[in-house]
């Protein structure tokens, strides 16, 4: 039975595991939830995409890391790709939304997520969605010929039907990419998954498929989630975060995407906190079977990655901080 958050209401989580990276990541998003928010009671759903005709490897999560994973509570619920697969596997995202169950409201982490805190101390109101704010302005790209930000996102929440005007942060100057409705799709929230996956698996598709003119020169790969998800949420009725929901990203939850960058610039906290989930054994002997995991936590490396930063003076682009990486032969993914 899902547990209640502090607003009242019953919420369940999401996570998309298979075979690979994300696998491994899961393990540790388990272990940190349960090590950092031991009073959540909820679903907590691992979905599975399962092989078929649009994916061309393995995507089972293998027989030692499911067991891991169910031993700590997590459900892995399967589900069939067929709109996006390995071709754009940010579609998990979108699809895997049905595996929860219909009407009951959800929390979407990406896998690469690591708990630092209690779940239940973030205030969710879930009648009105929210995502992540920790991006940068990594879309729409700046074109020779483009026609700008504002027309750029306007052609999309014209051809939705949607207010452009009540979307933007006025606290921003026009044409500055922070002014528009942009979200970083590492985690999520809604009422309803059903809801939420049919405007998003709608909106996704539509502008894959047909999109606006202003969007001729611009690129939808990686970026085609994170493009939907703002005309998701503000048709929803959602909305930018507010001050309740600091804790995501701040000190409950760690968005760090790849190891080296968590080493690199992440807190004293954060690494601590990492590296005390993946100390018991039976985790342990789990996460060494990845090669970057191995290397980063168990072998040191991390540790020599985080020796060439300062990390209360860091470089003020993470292509720095990964060709410092680089540079010094310290990088996996």
């Amino acid at each position: 039975m899902a547990r209640k958050a502090q607003t009242g209401r019953r919420f369940n989580i999401l996570v998309i595991g298979q075979h690979g990276r994300l696998q491994y990541e899961a393990l540790l998003f388990m272990a940190s939830l349960r090590a950092f928010s031991p009073t959540f009671a909820g679903r907590v759903i691992v979905a599975e995409p399962q092989p078929g005709p649009l994916w061309r490897c393995e995507t089972r999560i293998s027989g030692d890391v499911r067991a891991a994973l169910e031993e700590m509570g997590a459900e892995i619920v399967p589900f069939d790709s067929a709109h996006f697969g390995q071709d754009y596997p940010h579609g998990n995202k979108i699809e895997g939304l049905s595996t929860l169950p219909e009407g009951e409201p959800f929390v979407f982490f990406d896998t690469d997520t690591l708990f630092t805190g209690d779940i239940a101390n973030v205030q969710f109101d879930f009648s009105r969605p929210a995502a992540s704010m920790r991006r940068h302005g990594t879309w729409p790209e700046e074109e020779l010929y483009w026609p700008g930000y504002t027309k750029t996102w306007k052609s999309l929440y014209d051809k939705f039907g949607l207010d452009f005007e009540s979307s933007l942060d006025l606290t921003q100057p026009d044409e500055y990419w922070g002014r528009y409705l942009y979200f970083n799709a590492g985690w999520f929230y809604g009422a309803d998954p059903a809801a939420f996956r049919a405007q998003f698996l709608d909106y996704a598709l539509a502008i894959r498929d047909d999109r606006p003119e202003e969007l001729v020169l611009q690129p939808l790969d990686p970026w085609l989630d994170q493009v939907a998800l703002p005309l998701v949420i503000h048709a929803l009725g959602g909305g930018r975060p507010g001050p309740e929901l600091d804790g995501l990203d701040g000190d409950v939850t760690c968005h760090y995407r790849m190891l080296p960058l968590l080493y690199a610039r992440e807190s004293d906290a954060v690494v601590n906190a990492l590296e005390a989930v993946a100390t018991p054994n039976k985790i342990k002997k789990l996460l060494k079977n990845y090669e970057p995991f191995k290397r980063m936590i168990y072998q040191a490396r991390g540790k020599k990655v985080r020796a060439l930063f300062d990390q209360n003076d860091m470089p003020p682009r993470e292509k720095q901080v990964r060709n410092m990486i680089k540079k010094n032969g310290f990088w996996m993914r």
